[in-house]
């Protein structure tokens, strides 16, 4: 198996992540969400999305809110690691999170599938 070229994302330390997951998340679950900033988008006519976002201390850490979503029965939208910080301390971009707009559009392409 070959490594990775550049910085790989690390398993043990802190990365920023944004979740969006189909529903509202209710603020007494933030302590099992690791204290993730959460925000609501509701739309006249379509379903809502809570976007969480925030530094996760590492990956097991992603993996525990990941669960705690599934045990909510709250359908994950999608998972984008935003930035960490490799050896030389500095932050570096990973991804970009969607548009409100793009999220909700494409939520309801697939519920009318």
């Amino acid at each position: 198996m070959s490594k990775p070229s550049g910085n790989p994302i690390p398993f043990d330390r802190p990365v920023s992540y944004w979740i969006s997951v189909q529903g509202i998340v209710d603020l007494h679950w933030s302590d099992l969400l690791q204290d993730m900033t959460m925000s609501v988008t509701k739309k006249e006519g379509k379903l809502s999305v809570t976007n969480l976002e925030g530094v996760l201390p590492d990956q097991s850490a992603l993996f525990g809110v990941l669960n705690t979503l599934y045990e909510l029965h709250l359908p994950v939208l999608a998972v984008i690691c935003q930035s960490y910080s490799p050896a030389s301390d500095q932050t570096e971009l990973i991804g970009d999170k969607p548009s409100e707009e793009t999220i909700v559009d494409n939520q309801d392409k697939e519920n009318t599938l």
